[in-house]
């Protein structure tokens, strides 16, 4: 038997034994837009909650901002940012007073070809600015204050905190602290400044058992993005859904937030999968490009897989790396995960108000470390980087899965083809009173 799993921009083909007992989890079977431009254009004209449409707030004099996020999501931006932008100038906003703005939080700016390939448009990038967000500007934000329930300190970049029209666009999917992605998400962390980021992302965030995939109740993340979305002012969102082969499946507009969650509504009914029993061999990806670029993100499809993984098992997840490890400051964190071991890393980082930059990814690893054995397939990492991974790197999927299945002595594996796109859960029955 052959399984084909998301690895770079194509496949990996991972060949299985017969005897195995190989259950595939993936998306349940999702609708795809017919006519994509004409579902986004029917999705503005028809906007989500209340407030002022795009229509009343868009003239002459008026200036735009529209979010788009970085190059580690497959967002169809050539799809709707031609439409948007065209309705702005259509309505009297002057091209030169559009700019979409990368949301890259504390990512790294895109640019050049890669900033091309992620707009998605020559058009776009010919008419209108498209500019980068730096979370570590100081002079670029503007700070507007405290949130209530934390006191989050809130400097959100200036270019979208003055525009009078705010745009954040996205891909909703599973995401591993804040439940779900897009909408507010966009906003903070995408364009808030590194104070922002860092308090949020702090230990105390990341250990709350409620900042996990596809919860947004209680969730502290969600909780601090929504008040974030107020202190700005609120805005407009335009949210996108799209299958495995990343063909637009769902598009929402309007308000931010009730457009956001119409979207997540529609997605969990696709990505949030229950399967029968765990399993002491999981195979997993990190959804192939452009979220495979680095080990940074790789931990995604981890914490994507772990529900499933029984004590004790091993989770096996292929992971192209073809940027290497990540930040610098990841690296740092990765170093000291290793010097420290899980423990004294997690006791070190609780210490802390405001975590340092990247921190969280490494300690968002512990969480399926805690559970399992971690393997990790890679042919972009160096042996420095793969050092300091943390886990166990091999060299074949298939040798660690036959390894799994004689220690375990479990012929029964899941695999997931598409990764942290797909989070598989387990919940036992109950049983007779």
């Amino acid at each position: 038997m052959q399984v084909d799993i998301n690895y770079a921009k194509g496949f990996l083909t991972i060949n299985l034994d017969d005897d195995y007992e190989v259950t595939v989890v993936g998306k349940k079977p999702m609708p795809v837009l017919a006519d994509p431009q004409a579902g986004i254009i029917d999705a503005i004209e028809n906007p989500i909650g209340e407030g002022p449409t795009l229509d009343k707030l868009a003239g002459p004099g008026k200036t735009a901002c529209i979010l788009i996020c970085d190059i580690t999501r497959p967002v169809p931006n050539g799809l709707f940012l031609p439409i948007l932008i065209r309705r702005l100038m259509d309505r009297g906003v002057a091209a030169n007073d559009i700019t979409v703005l990368v949301a890259t939080g504390l990512h790294r700016p895109n640019e050049g070809s890669e900033l091309v390939e992620l707009v998605g448009s020559e058009w776009v990038m010919n008419t209108v600015r498209v500019e980068n967000h730096f979370a570590r500007d100081d002079a670029a934000h503007t700070d507007l204050g405290v949130t209530d329930t934390r006191g989050t300190t809130v400097r959100i970049d200036s270019r979208f905190v003055n525009a009078d029209i705010r745009i954040a666009t996205g891909l909703v999917e599973p995401h591993f602290m804040a439940g779900y992605s897009g909408g507010r998400k966009v906003i903070a962390p995408g364009v808030a400044h590194a104070e922002t980021i860092t308090t949020f992302h702090n230990a105390e965030f990341m250990e709350n058992p409620n900042a996990i995939n596809c919860n947004l109740t209680g969730n502290p993340l969600h909780e601090e993005q929504l008040q974030i979305v107020k202190k700005v002012g609120g805005a407009l969102a335009l949210n996108t859904v799209i299958d495995e082969e990343r063909r637009l499946s769902y598009v929402t507009f309007g308000e931010i937030i009730e457009s956001h969650m119409q979207a997540v509504n529609f997605v969990k009914n696709y990505t949030e999968v229950s399967v029968p029993r765990l399993y002491k061999t999981v195979v997993t990806s990190a959804a192939g490009y452009p979220l495979d670029k680095t080990y940074y993100q790789t931990v995604k499809g981890m914490v994507g897989a772990m529900d499933i993984l029984e004590p004790g098992g091993n989770l096996i997840i292929a992971s192209a790396c073809d940027e290497g490890i990540g930040s610098e400051e990841f690296a740092a964190s990765q170093k000291r995960l290793v010097a420290l071991g899980p423990d004294g890393f997690l006791k070190e980082i609780q210490q802390k108000s405001r975590a340092d930059i990247d921190e969280w990814q490494t300690e968002m690893q512990l969480k399926p470390m805690r559970i399992g054995n971690i393997h990790l397939y890679s042919d972009g990492l160096s042996p420095d980087d793969q050092a300091i991974t943390g886990v166990n790197c091999i060299a074949s999927v298939e040798d660690a899965i036959a390894q799994s299945v004689k220690e375990t002595g479990d012929k029964a594996i899941a695999i997931i083809p598409e990764g942290p796109y797909v989070i598989p859960s387990h919940l036992p029955q109950a049983k007779a009173s």
